[in-house]
């Protein structure tokens, strides 16, 4: 039989053991990368992480990251603030000329235009972002199977960020580098901007008189219903209920129940919503002259 050699996966430093960075530093650790050195602001932290690996990795302060070892790979992890300040202080690091190695964010507002310092350097550069909400890191470790990604960058740091999600078992697409703020932004909308609303449907059965873990056992099942609905039929299709229906006279007493109650924000996402309800209303087949008198009856 053929003797098939293994590819030898990147050694990688992972700058940032927060939620992303230590679920990262898990799963990469699953698909046998060799996650060498995990970089933080405090040892207490750091070594909270270390505990969730499957092996022993060294671990360096942000202060002393002089100390860093070469990789491969380095995934830097932190909050959008320090990116820049984390690229600086890499860049007086002294590389081995035979090497350029590959230095990737996972910020998804940034591009990797905040790297420049050191691409010039020698770097490769580029970012990659995980569309999975990371709440847990043994949670999100096991999230990435499967979740898209947006890769960004370089020709070769791209190269190697798709390779990485694709041992990740997820699927990557890219944009352009301007593009990373906007892509963000409906990432979210899409993710933190349902649990905000959900929350303020929280608050008005709370006003109704359920308790609120009451309230969000008993919505859960309907946002998850919809999510249902969302997986296999566009938007328009998807949505149900009253603005669907074109149901002028329940949207009205929406409104005067809102009103009546002092809910103030639940009211404007109301109106807000409504009309982009509206719109997809129209789209699945509302007469418009029906929709025209509903968005009236949204701006009284």
């Amino acid at each position: 039989m053929p003797n098939h050699k293994s590819i030898r996966k990147p050694t990688v430093n992972i700058i940032g053991p927060g939620r992303l960075g230590t679920a990262l530093a898990i799963a990469l650790m699953r698909r046998k990368y060799r996650v060498q050195t995990l970089v933080g602001l405090r040892l207490s932290k750091l070594k909270r992480a270390a505990a969730l690996l499957d092996a022993e990795v060294q671990l360096v302060v942000s202060k002393e990251i002089r100390q860093l070892p070469p990789s491969d790979l380095t995934i830097i992890a932190t909050p959008d603030d320090q990116i820049v300040s984390v690229a600086d202080s890499l860049s007086r690091l002294q590389l081995d000329r035979r090497s350029s190695p590959t230095v990737l964010h996972t910020s998804g507002a940034l591009s990797s235009v905040v790297l420049t310092q050191l691409k010039s350097r020698g770097w490769r550069t580029g970012s990659i972002h995980p569309l999975v909400a990371v709440s847990d890191p043994a949670i999100g470790a096991k999230a990435f199977d499967g979740a898209f990604w947006c890769v960004e960058g370089d020709r070769k740091s791209k190269q190697v960020g798709r390779a990485l999600v694709r041992d990740l078992g997820g699927r990557s697409f890219s944009i352009s580098r301007d593009a990373k703020a906007l892509y963000h932004a409906a990432a979210v909308m899409s993710s933190g901007g349902v649990v905000a609303l959900f929350d303020v449907a929280i608050d008005m059965l709370d006003k109704c008189g359920l308790k609120r873990a009451e309230a969000r056992q008993v919505l859960l099942p309907l946002l998850e219903s919809t999510l249902e609905n969302l997986k296999t039929r566009p938007p328009a299709k998807a949505m149900t209920g009253t603005f669907t229906r074109g149901d002028i006279t329940t949207v009205d007493r929406h409104l005067v129940a809102l009103s009546a109650q002092g809910l103030a924000d639940a009211l404007a996402l109301y109106r807000l919503l409504g009309h982009k309800a509206l719109e997809l209303a129209e789209e699945s087949g509302l007469d418009r002259s029906v929709a025209m008198r509903i968005a009236n009856k949204l701006e009284e």
